[in-house]
């Protein structure tokens, strides 16, 4: 039996175009394959080891919808006078490199340089888990003190106050998380009125008894009979116990 061939095919590929080489419209010729792809800025500062300049050079890298292989990249980069084209291991890595992001011993290029071809939101590569978090705990306390129940008006206040940073946190990466987030607020609001609703009814119970007693004056027959009122109009035990001042248990006990 033959041996498989191992796939040596992937999405993301990148290439150095350098401008001596290069034909004038190198652009021109990607464009036409139609396909997302991004353009370093001119690398005209990077040195070797030695401190010797390097030649000026761009990074491309090509993102595909579908795989591709070295022998179809090699056609692109032949067409461009480009070197050996490359794999792509991490897309986000790859990305940050066009500038040296993680590179602090290299030239910092600016982010604004970078041509994008068609690739949607790149920023998102060059975010940190730091901020993005502190952006999710920005929103979240939001919700908090605003007392927000409602993904959609969540997402209009992002878009009408120009919170761009908010509205791709909660459209690209935490929908669901913050969708939970919306649903505790709104049952928690929900539990309070009805705690509030049950406290009042409680408290109207005890005001309406003729002895005027205080709770902790009560005898148990009492308190059994109050406690079952105000279960019959629905109040909670949890809210029985606090207002005669006795335990869940003891509720139990007395509405058995």
């Amino acid at each position: 039996m033959a041996e498989k061939r191992k796939d040596d095919r992937t999405r993301n590929w990148t290439m150095v175009v350098y401008p001596e080489s290069a034909p004038e419209n190198w652009r021109e010729i990607l464009d036409n394959l139609h396909v997302p792809y991004l353009v370093s800025p001119l690398h005209d500062k990077d040195v070797n080891p030695d401190g010797e300049v390097k030649k000026a050079h761009w990074h491309v890298v090509l993102i595909f919808e579908n795989k591709k292989s070295y022998d179809q990249i090699k056609e692109i980069a032949d067409k461009l006078n480009a070197p050996i084209p490359q794999k792509v291991e991490s897309l986000r890595g790859m990305v940050r490199y066009l500038v040296h992001t993680d590179n602090p011993e290299k030239y910092q290029y600016s982010r604004e340089d970078i041509e994008n071809h068609g690739v949607d939101d790149i920023d998102k590569y060059f975010e940190t888990a730091s901020s993005n978090r502190a952006i999710l705990m920005a929103i979240v306390n939001y919700i908090k003190e605003n007392n927000v129940t409602s993904f959609a008006k969540l997402s209009y206040y992002a878009i009408e106050n120009g919170k761009i940073d908010w509205f791709d946190c909660m459209a690209n990466r935490n929908t669901m998380y913050l969708n939970a987030v919306l649903t505790a607020q709104y049952h928690d609001n929900e539990n309070a009125e009805i705690e509030k609703n049950d406290r009042f009814i409680a408290d109207s119970i005890n005001s309406d008894q003729d002895d005027r007693k205080k709770p902790e004056n009560l005898s148990k027959a009492e308190k059994m009979s109050r406690a079952r009122k105000m279960a019959d109009l629905g109040v909670k035990q949890s809210v029985i116990a606090d207002t005669l001042g006795i335990t869940e248990r003891t509720v139990r006990n007395y509405l058995k």
